[in-house]
């Protein structure tokens, strides 16, 4: 493969616009998967970027996504999923996007280097307790070094997310996640293999932080809020696994407990009430298998 990181050709892409359809789809789907292999070597660096994120959010403070263009929707999309599918507040979750998510529409280029506006949107959000995720594929797009310079300013903690090794980025982090994506088979376009890595680290760094904040149980998304029947169903059916009673019982269950997956889940198991469990979980730091063994003790 040809050298360039981010903006280089890949080799096999001479005569892309050749070849036969089914010959074109391959390449892309091996690029693909070799993109997604690349985040096993960054495991160590997004399990350490994973418990600042946990730190930050039990202690009250937030977790903010910045990115432009491509690496900007991948942290949005990781974002917007965490307060429904863990229960983390949405105030404690903000989203820094060049241009601001009123142009997502059309995408404008220009955002991506206005320093000042980085500033101006950190200023709005960051704070000394937070924990600020920046996300760039080179990890030398203005807006995000702007985000990072700030945030390292307000004394909040900084994780960098490029796929270029010598990213300017990684000099203002507490922790680099470094995805070294091969060249794209479409050069610069970011979306693709380097996208994927992204979405692959974005998902596996917030589900080891739901983990480590005690949001999940033997793979339940124990903190889910459940608003819509969809949710309310697997609602009851995490209680009746957990709690080992029926699904007409969970159901009930989650009714008493006013929605919550957790304080349905201590009172099938033996809470004497949800004021009750609702104690126990603030005495185990919201974590429900420390809360079940209050019971069992």
């Amino acid at each position: 493969m040809s050298a360039g990181g981010t903006e280089g050709l890949h080799d096999k892409a001479r005569g892309l616009d050749t070849m036969v359809p089914s010959d074109v789809l391959s390449l892309l789907s091996s690029g693909q998967q070799q993109a997604a292999r690349s985040v096993d070597a960054a495991r160590d660096a997004i399990a350490s970027a994973s418990l600042l994120a946990a730190d930050a959010i039990s202690r009250g403070g937030r977790l903010v996504y910045a990115g432009a263009g491509s690496s900007g929707l991948m942290a949005m999309a990781d974002a917007l999923e965490l307060p429904g599918t863990y229960g983390i507040e949405r105030e404690q979750i903000a989203i820094l996007f060049a241009g601001g998510i009123s142009n997502l529409s059309e995408m404008p280029g220009a955002p991506e280097d206005d320093v000042e506006q980085a500033r101006i949107d950190a200023e709005a959000v960051v704070g000394a307790g937070d924990c600020v995720v920046v996300i760039s594929a080179s990890g030398s797009t203005p807006y995000a070094l702007g985000v990072a310079d700030f945030a390292r300013q307000k004394g909040a903690k900084v994780i960098a997310i490029a796929n270029n090794a010598d990213a300017k980025l990684f000099d203002r982090s507490d922790v680099a996640i470094l995805l070294k994506t091969p060249p794209e088979f479409v050069a610069g376009s970011t979306r693709m293999g380097a996208g994927t890595a992204q979405k692959i680290a974005l998902n596996m760094f917030s589900t080891l932080m739901a983990i480590r904040l005690g949001h999940v149980h033997d793979g339940h998304m124990v903190n889910l809020r459940a608003d819509n029947r969809k949710l309310l169903e697997r609602a009851a059916r995490i209680v009746s696994d957990v709690a080992g009673v029926s699904m007409d019982e969970a159901g009930r269950l989650v009714e008493k407990a006013s929605g919550s997956v957790k304080v349905a889940i201590l009172l099938g198991a033996g809470a004497k009430d949800k004021n009750s469990a609702e104690r126990m979980l603030e005495t185990s730091g919201q974590n429900l298998r420390r809360a079940l063994e209050l019971i069992g003790g």
